[in-house]
């Protein structure tokens, strides 16, 4: 049987990792997620000075780009903290980093087999892609999400900071030049709001059939 390529975009903490992870665990697939690795640039461009009184310096890190080992940071848990979440949207604005990545995100699922989660990879990364998911949430429901995950990293954040975050994050990733993130014409819609794991898997079940 061929090995597809699933790609599943969406907004911010909107389950899409969760939820392609569970995929890939399913299907015996590779899952790649996109997010974090914009998160290991920022993560260390943060730790190298390169972010200064809350400004990127954008020229310091796309000349220090193919010093960054993405694959080793976008496993770091400190890429999930707050600082990184409120600077990830000006580094992946960036055209130099986004070409970068997308070349690596693509040569990591050029075979097939591979669920990948993110904000352009139905319309950007794998264009081609044999299903594509547009997974969507209510912002109040994603800010309580993200607020429990960071509670229970043992991160102290405040509810109404996550919301603002968000909110600020789904305009910066809407509207950026590159990539913004839309949903492809050809990706199916699931709101995912009221629904638990089990019957979001019940419902790309239903999906995958149809491919077979």
């Amino acid at each position: 049987m061929k090995k597809l390529t699933i790609a599943i975009d969406g907004f911010s903490s909107g389950g899409k990792s969760t939820f392609a992870r569970a995929i890939a665990a399913r299907l015996g697939y590779e899952f790649i997620d996109s997010g974090a690795m914009y998160r290991a640039v920022t993560l260390w461009a943060l730790e190298h000075g390169i972010v200064r009184g809350g400004v990127l310096d954008e020229s310091d890190l796309i000349a220090a780009l193919d010093r960054i080992d993405v694959r080793e940071l976008a496993a770091d848990p400190r890429i999930r903290s707050i600082e990184v979440s409120n600077l990830v949207s000006q580094v992946s604005r960036l055209p130099a980093v986004r070409e970068k990545l997308v070349a690596v995100q693509r040569e990591m699922g050029r075979r097939g087999g591979v669920v990948m989660d993110g904000r352009d990879i139905g319309t950007v990364v794998f264009p081609d892609a044999d299903l594509k998911i547009f997974l969507t949430a209510d912002p109040a429901v994603r800010a309580r999400r993200r607020y429990e995950e960071l509670q229970a990293a043992g991160q102290e954040v405040s509810l109404a900071e996550i919301e603002e975050n968000i909110r600020q994050r789904d305009l910066l990733d809407q509207t950026r030049e590159i990539s913004p993130l839309r949903q492809a014409p050809d990706a199916i819609v699931l709101d995912n709001s009221n629904m638990t794991l089990n019957e979001q898997m019940t419902w790309v079940e239903e999906q995958l059939c149809r491919l077979r």
